[in-house]
């Protein structure tokens, strides 16, 4: 799991069949989680905007978190964080 910052959306108007539908945003994980991590494009399905601080999950785990198993899916934002105690928000 990962915490990030939602900085950008991206929009794919041709896509695999099975992300018809499907939010992108553009993540920078925090430092604290890593320091030099690269950005990273995640599925939304939580209704998360540029600015907020997210929990993304990656790998296998991605595609089961948000329901698409059968999808090319790496990277999906599984919650969006309120308080982070440790983090600098």
């Amino acid at each position: 799991m990962v915490v990030g910052k939602v900085i950008g959306s991206i929009v794919s108007t041709r896509k695999n069949e099975n992300l018809i539908g499907s939010k992108f945003m553009i993540v920078e994980p925090l430092t604290v989680m890593g320091g030099g991590a690269q950005r990273i494009v995640a599925v939304d399905n939580v209704g998360a905007g540029i600015g907020e601080i997210v929990l993304v999950a990656t790998g296998s785990a991605a595609r089961i978190g948000c329901n698409m198993a059968d999808s090319p899916v790496d990277a999906a934002i599984v919650g969006i964080v309120d308080d982070g105690i440790g983090l600098s928000l």
